[in-house]
C-alpha cells in the first residue's frame, strides 16, 4: 500500500502511513504519552562540545516491561541486574551511561550497578527495584561512581528529552538513531517510540547495541515479552556489521497504558497490529545501525525467498550478509556473485544448486543455478549507490527472511586498530 502523509503527532508535523501504521517524523522514545527523559555530560567520556554520556528515562505511571539481552557467556553486571528486575514484569525508569561498559570488573560492577539505580531512584522518587540500568563502552573499566552520582543529580527531564537520551547512549556512532510509529485503537492513538545505538561489534544474537522502546498502549508483561522477542528476532537478530558480539546488549520496552485505550491482548486484531507496529519500528532502528556501521559506506540488504523453512531462510540471509568477502565486494562495487553463492552454500540451509536464482539490485544474474548474461558495467553502477540488495530465491518452500549489514572498508580496520589508544 502506498504511503500517505498526514499531519500531527508529538514527534513532529508529519507522519508517514504504512497501511494502518504511521511512522512519525521526528519521533523518539518520549513521543508516546507519559514518558519523559533527559541527559547530561557527566565526564565519563572524553569531553567534546555537545557531548552527552548519562541519561534517564521515566514513565509517569507504573509500566509493564520486557527485555531481550546478550547471549554472550560474559555479561556486564548492568545486564544481570536489569534482567533480574525485568523478570518481575514491572519497572518505571532507566538510567544509562556510555563510555564505560561495566563489564569484566568483578562483583564491584554489580555493586556499582545497584548503587547507580539507587541514586537514580532517589532522584526520581522511586524504589531502586523500579529502576533498570544500561551501560555501553570500553570493557574492563569500573563505573566512575562519583561522576555518575553528580551527573544524575543534574539531569532535567522533559517530554522531548528522548532526543538527548538518544545522543547520550552513543559510542562510535556517527549520529543518533530514533523513531516512532502510531496506530488507532478504540478511537485512541497508540504510539510506540524508540532509540538505539550501535556501530561496531554488531552480529546476531544480538549485537553490541542498546535499544530502548516505549509505548503508551496497555500491554500485559507476558505478551509484551513475546512481542518484543518476535520483533527482535526479525530485526536486531538479522543484523551484522563485523561478526562480533558484546557483553552488554540490551533491548527494553516499557508499556505505560497512558493512552487509556484499554488492553492490547495477544491473539486479537489489535494485538497483531501492535506486534506489526513494534516490528516495523525495530526494523527501522536495525537498518539505521547497519547504515552507521563503523567505516560503512553502504547498506546491504539480503532477502532469501523460497527456503524450506523460515529458520533456513534466516540462517542463509544472515550468513550472506555476515560474509567478509561479500562485504568487501560491496565496498568495491564488484559484482562477484560467486562470493554470495559460496556463503549461501556454507550457511547450513538446505539448497539445491539447480534451483537457485540470484538478483543484485533487482537485476537477475543467476537462474536455475546457471549464470545469466548481464551488463557488468550497469550492475557496477548500481552497486556504487548507498544501498545494495541481494535477493536469493531457493525455490524449495515458503520460508522467507531479510537480513541487513554494511560494507567492510579500510576505515573500519583503521578505526578498530587504535580503539583505546
Amino acid at each position: 500500500m502506498a504511503r500517505e502523509s498526514v499531519r500531527g503527532g508529538r514527534g513532529g508535523e508529519r507522519e508517514e502511513r504504512h497501511g494502518e501504521i504511521r511512522f512519525i517524523d521526528g519521533g523518539t522514545v518520549t513521543t508516546p504519552r507519559g514518558f519523559s527523559s533527559g541527559a547530561t555530560y557527566a565526564g565519563i567520556k572524553t569531553y567534546a562540545e555537545d557531548k552527552l554520556d548519562l541519561g534517564l528515562l521515566l514513565s509517569q505511571r507504573p509500566s509493564s516491561v520486557a527485555g531481550v539481552f546478550t547471549t554472550s557467556a560474559i555479561r556486564s553486571p548492568s545486564v544481570r541486574l536489569t534482567e533480574e528486575r525485568v523478570s518481575q514484569g514491572k519497572a518505571r525508569a532507566l538510567v544509562v551511561n556510555s563510555g564505560v561498559a561495566n563489564a569484566c570488573v568483578g562483583e564491584q560492577g554489580y555493586t556499582d550497578a545497584q548503587d547507580t539505580t539507587a541514586e537514580a531512584a532517589n532522584r526520581l522518587g522511586l524504589r531502586p527495584e523500579e529502576v533498570l540500568i544500561g551501560s555501553t563502552g570500553i570493557i574492563g573499566v569500573e563505573l566512575p561512581m562519583a561522576l555518575i552520582r553528580a551527573g544524575i543529580r543534574r539531569i532535567e527531564l522533559s517530554e522531548d528529552g528522548g532526543h538527548h537520551l538518544a545522543r547520550a547512549i552513543l559510542t562510535t556512532d556517527s549520529h543518533p538513531k530514533e523513531g516512532a510509529v502510531s496506530f488507532q485503537l478504540r478511537g485512541k492513538t497508540i504510539t510506540i517510540g524508540g532509540i538505539a545505538k550501535g556501530a561496531g561489534m554488531i552480529h546476531p544474537n544480538m549485537a553490541t547495541m542498546l535499544s530502548y522502546l516505549t509505548t503508551d498502549g496497555e500491554v500485559e508483561a507476558a505478551f509484551l515479552q513475546r512481542a518484543l522477542k518476535g520483533a527482535v528476532d526479525a530485526s536486531f537478530n538479522m543484523l551484522s556489521v563485523d561478526g562480533d558480539t558484546s557483553t552488554n546488549d540490551t533491548v527494553l520496552i516499557f508499556s505505560s497504558g497512558a493512552a487509556e485505550a484499554g488492553p492490547i491482548e495477544e491473539g486479537s486484531p489489535y494485538g497483531d497490529l501492535f506486534q506489526d507496529a513494534l516490528g516495523q519500528l525495530c526494523v527501522h532502528l536495525a537498518k539505521e545501525i547497519a547504515r552507521d556501521g563503523e567505516g560503512a559506506t553502504k547498506l546491504i540488504e539480503v532477502t532469501v525467498e523460497g527456503a524450506k523453512t523460515s529458520s533456513a531462510a534466516r540462517l542463509a540471509a544472515r550468513t550472506v550478509v555476515s560474509s567478509s568477502l561479500v562485504k568487501c565486494a560491496v565496498h568495491g562495487a564488484d559484482p562477484n556473485w560467486g562470493r554470495i553463492i559460496a556463503a549461501l552454500g556454507r550457511s547450513g540451509a538446505e539448497v539445491e544448486e539447480g534451483k537457485i536464482a540470484l538478483y543484485v539490485n533487482d537485476v537477475c544474474i543467476m537462474e536455475d543455478g546457471r549464470p545469466i548474461p548481464f551488463h557488468k558495467d550497469g550492475v557496477v553502477a548500481l552497486m556504487r549507490g548507498a544501498e545494495v540488495s541481494f535477493r536469493i530465491r531457493l525455490n524449495l518452500g515458503q520460508g522467507r527472511a531479510t537480513a541487513w549489514g554494511c560494507d567492510l572498508s579500510e576505515e573500519y580496520v583503521t578505526f578498530n586498530s587504535a580503539y583505546t589508544t
